[in-house]
């Protein structure tokens, strides 16, 4: 249920490096985080060119149940966002692993790249 071809956080959002763009990494929400969510309505995503830190909020996600923040996993340049969502929100359910990513980064710092989770570490966090 969970790639092992991408990174994780406690967050629920996952980075799976390489991005499209040159030196980025590509975030999503993971299958857990779109299932508790529900129905995704509407995606708020950060504007390419804006500068997102690490643990800092960066987006919003309707759905019919909430409004939930989207995390910045990594610190870093934003490079493209996932423009689809505008009018498929509902990609980041059907798809969160391809079709519902959500933006790509050029982190500032790569090495922060190593303190994420990996598949077996985030799948233990959801089963405590």
């Amino acid at each position: 249920m969970y790639p092992e071809d991408v990174k994780y956080t406690s967050e629920h959002e996952w980075v799976r490096d390489p991005g499209e763009h040159e030196g980025s990494v590509r975030i999503g929400i993971t299958h857990y985080a779109q299932e508790a969510l529900g129905d995704i309505v509407y995606v708020s995503l950060p504007e390419v060119g804006d500068t997102v830190e690490a643990g800092g909020t960066c987006g919003e996600l309707e759905s019919t149940k909430s409004v939930s923040d989207v995390y910045a996993p990594v610190s870093g340049e934003v490079v493209a966002r996932n423009d689809a969502l505008d009018a498929t929100p509902e990609l980041v359910n059907n798809d969160p692993y391809a079709g519902g990513w959500l933006f790509e980064v050029v982190p500032t710092d790569r090495a922060a790249l190593d303190g994420l989770l990996d598949a077996d570490a985030y799948q233990a966090t959801l089963d405590s």
